[in-house]
């Protein structure tokens, strides 16, 4: 089996068998990030499905399902003010542009 890759190789310096491994380990590489990928795709629409149970839940109740800090945080994010790496729940005052 080759090395991994850091850059393409030079395929005309490749045996015709060095061609047909490479082919073999990045379709197998493929299909271990493709598998991967499913897991995690699966794995979000679950969390989105609960997310959405709770809102559902809180509506029936009466509760604010949106609040103003929803609303602020949102502005801010299409105002190009976003979120900082400090701060992932967006509780930051927005800066003064």
């Amino acid at each position: 089996m080759l090395a991994p890759m850091d850059t393409f190789p030079d395929l005309g310096s490749l045996s015709d068998q060095e061609l047909k491994d490479l082919i073999q380990q990045l379709t197998e590489e493929e299909v271990d990030i493709s598998y991967k990928r499913r897991i995690l795709h699966g794995k979000i629409d679950i969390l989105r499905a609960e997310l959405v149970n709770r809102l559902r839940k809180k509506h029936e109740t009466g509760e604010d399902v949106i609040t103003g800090a929803d609303v602020q945080r949102l502005t801010d994010i299409l105002a190009g003010r976003g979120v900082s790496d400090a701060d992932p729940e967006g509780s930051e005052e927005p800066s003064s542009e």
